[in-house]
């Protein structure tokens, strides 16, 4: 069995370009400054939870609860965030072609689950880990580990991570015996060993593993 485990957030998806668009509509629509818009864009930058909003309402005053903050974000950010068309034809080529394809993404499970849905990529793979639901985040292995055993199988060695997280995805996933694709867009941390492959584009990232399925 052949497994290629996906990333979602900046690798199916762009998650940067979606909370940018909702920053400024969030922060238009309460008649709050740049400055504050571009701080919500950065206290949402790597990853959101409720703890952020409950931050952001007390440093930004805002009247509503957290609660209902973070409800409206998960609703908001779910509308702005589609999967890249190459990414979904990718997964369709991959699973044709005899693969088993997952995403693991760490996160909360409202949100990712939100995200993954009005993308249309719950049903596109074999399997879906969200940290929050499995008890381990990336880079622990552990959370590899699951992720392929969700997918059916034991052994990552025959596996693959496709992300762009150079400590998160590539670095986890060497810890836990997984062949790596790095998406390129962060700098590379010099303590890192290199992933197997770097590449440009989600689909240059798919033509390798059909190169490699078929060895």
């Amino acid at each position: 069995m052949t497994i290629a485990l996906f990333d979602l957030d900046n690798t199916l998806i762009d998650r940067q370009q979606a909370v940018a668009i909702w920053a400024r509509a969030f922060a238009a629509d309460r008649g709050l400054d740049p400055a504050a818009e571009a701080h919500i864009g950065e206290a949402l930058r790597e990853r959101a939870s409720p703890e952020t909003f409950t931050r952001l309402r007390e440093e930004l005053t805002l009247a509503k609860p957290a609660a209902q903050l973070w409800a409206d974000y998960i609703q908001g950010i779910a509308a702005k965030v589609n999967a890249r068309t190459e990414a979904i034809e990718g997964i369709q080529q991959l699973r044709a072609s005899g693969w088993t394809v997952g995403i693991l993404t760490n996160g909360a499970a409202d949100i990712q689950r939100a995200k993954l849905a009005a993308a249309g990529l719950t049903d596109a793979v074999d399997a879906i880990a969200i940290s929050e639901e499995i008890g381990s985040r990336k880079p622990d292995p552990a959370a590899f580990h699951t992720a392929l055993a969700l997918c059916g199988s034991d052994r990552p060695a025959e596996a693959w991570m496709v992300g762009d997280n150079p400590e998160g995805d590539i670095g986890g996933a060497q810890q836990a015996g997984l062949r790596t694709i790095w998406l390129r867009g962060r700098p590379w941390p010099q303590h890192l060993s290199p992933a197997h492959h770097s590449v440009d584009t989600i689909t240059d990232a798919i033509q390798i593993l059909m190169k490699e399925g078929v060895q």
